[in-house]
């Protein structure tokens, strides 16, 4: 979030209109005092109104028929920001505009949005004469006229990682974005998803796409959801003031999206208070162009007060943010319990926001590797392989001159990997000598349409060849179906997770098990695989 210096030229600009509006009747002669006292009680209660219609409003969107939001878990959301601290400490400390913090940041949030079948874009602009990134994700399908955007910043000050400010915002921002994925959530609207650079500057990019975007594009977004700082570790629950019940609102829409983060917070006995559209985040180039906007934030540089620390705990005369802005804004910047209460309440706004569209299919089996579900190795004791052998674990990620080999788990932190341990060289633990493999438990499967999805990579150095390779098939009782089959060759090949899915429908009604394979065949190849996030949809 930028500082408020920067944020009070931009609120001027934003209001500027309306001041000069309202310039002939400020050079009339005062009101008296009678009129004032009047206007006073008309204020009053228009308050009063506005608060009873948003009431109702948060009543009706609490009990609005929409699929059911899934749970944002909160490991997945650190992981995000343990990849960012990582970034930033590699990179000078900080994940700055300008600085190679930034970018490597940016090309972590595009792999893993590449690898759930994102169609994702780059935007580049310039300020304070250096090259800034914008990424735009947009998810297939959904009324191309009719977008939901949600976003938030990915740059940090120079001073700092930006933990908080806004690695917490973009961590929600994508793990939401990835949920979307992994639930081949397929509503009315079509879902696009942005993370923005230079925001610390002036927000930069932000106006930057919005400027550029064309006024047809523009009026295709119907909503934008913006979150920047939602894990502050004094932390206060404010919803961007949509309606306008205690200041100016945002644009035709924008009480709808209040009022639908507020309705996830009452769900969760967790009260909400106002915050203004004040110009410090990056909501500012929507509602300048009409866009309805809206969001929830946690609080700055500013202090809780002694009411605040009674609504929500935490320290009374302390900022909500001690580090804001600061090089203590790192992992240990996080209040847990906020970060992981934000993730749900942005799945839950896109969820309802985006509108009833084509069922996703139920879920008949899944398995994040998060706990075992009777994974077996070597299940037929033929395996060949000497080192790297598959195994359920927290992969270490390694790489060789910029080659990644071995990544750390696409969701969570467990995955099927091939020797899950970095070892102290990247050819100490990686796949040697043969084969190595790993089945699942059994898996009972119903009738009708049935569908298998999942992530993968290979990884490996240019002394591979096509004789080395990862495989996925499913077994059944009378032979099985290849669904995966991806060899090697003699060339570097950086490991990315992609994701996999198959038609299963000839197992319908069968017990089935998912056997994976990798080899190591050609001699002395440097290769990686792994295996993650298997979900099973009958449609």
């Amino acid at each position: 979030m930028r500082s408020r210096v920067l944020a009070t030229a931009g609120a001027v600009t934003l209001t500027l209109a309306t001041l000069f509006s309202g310039a002939a009747a400020a050079t009339t002669s005062a009101p008296s005092a009678q009129t004032a006292a009047a206007q006073a009680a008309q204020t009053a209660q228009a308050a009063q109104v506005a608060q009873a219609a948003r009431a109702r409003l948060i009543a009706q969107a609490g009990s609005a028929k929409a699929a059911a939001a899934p749970d944002i878990p909160l490991a997945n959301l650190k992981a995000h920001l343990n990849q960012f601290q990582t970034i930033a400490t590699n990179n000078g400390g900080n994940r700055a505009h300008g600085r190679p913090g930034y970018r490597a940041s940016l090309d972590y949030v595009k792999g893993r949005l590449d690898a759930a079948g994102y169609t994702t874009t780059i935007q580049s602009f310039t300020s304070n004469g250096a090259t800034g990134y914008n990424l735009i994700a947009d998810w297939p399908g959904g009324d191309p006229n009719q977008v939901l955007m949600s976003g938030s910043h990915l740059d940090s000050v120079s001073a700092g990682p930006g933990i908080n400010d806004n690695g917490s915002g973009s961590a929600a921002v994508l793990e939401v974005a990835l949920a979307v994925a992994r639930e081949n959530f397929q509503p009315a609207k079509h879902l696009r998803f942005g993370w923005w650079g230079a925001e610390e500057l002036g927000l930069i990019g932000s106006n930057y796409y919005t400027n550029n975007l064309g006024a047809t594009e523009r009026a295709k977004i119907k909503g934008y959801l913006n979150y920047d700082m939602v894990g502050s570790p004094n932390p206060g629950y404010f919803s961007y003031d949509g309606d306008g019940s205690s200041g100016s609102g945002g644009p035709a829409g924008s009480a709808e999206i209040e009022n639908t983060f507020r309705a996830y917070f009452t769900s969760i006995n967790v009260p909400v208070r106002d915050t203004a559209f004040d110009g410090r985040s990056d909501y500012g180039g929507f509602i300048r162009y009409g866009i309805a906007a809206g969001g929830m934030f946690t609080g700055a540089e500013g202090i809780k007060s002694s009411a605040q620390a009674q609504l929500w705990g935490g320290t009374a005369g302390q900022a909500f943010d001690r580090c804001y802005h600061r090089s203590c804004d790192t992992t240990a910047n996080i209040n847990d319990t906020t970060l992981d209460r934000h993730g749900d309440a942005l799945a839950y706004a896109v969820w309802n926001l985006a509108g009833t569209g084509q069922p996703p299919g139920e879920t008949v089996y899944t398995d994040d590797l998060e706990t075992d579900k009777g994974w077996t190795a070597n299940p037929s004791s033929s395996d060949t392989a000497t080192a790297g052998r598959f195994e359920r674990g927290a992969a270490q990620a390694t790489s060789s001159s910029g080659t990644s080999l071995q990544l750390a788990a696409a969701g969570g932190s467990n995955s099927l990997v091939t020797g899950a341990s970095a070892g102290a060289s990247v050819g100490e633990n990686d796949l040697d000598g043969g084969i190595s493999s790993i089945q699942s438990g059994a898996i009972t499967l119903p009738t009708g349409t049935l569908s298998l999805s999942f992530s993968w990579y290979l990884g490996h150095l240019n002394n591979a060849s096509s004789a080395d390779y990862v495989r996925v098939r499913v077994v059944g009782s009378s032979g099985s179906t290849t669904v995966l089959n991806t060899t090697g060759a003699a060339s570097n090949r950086s490991a990315s997770w992609q994701t996999a899915t198959a038609n299963i429908s000839a197992y319908a009604g069968q017990t089935v098990r998912i056997l994976v394979d990798a080899a190591d065949a050609s001699g002395g190849s440097l290769v990686e695989a792994g295996i993650d996030n298997i979900k099973i949809t009958r449609s």
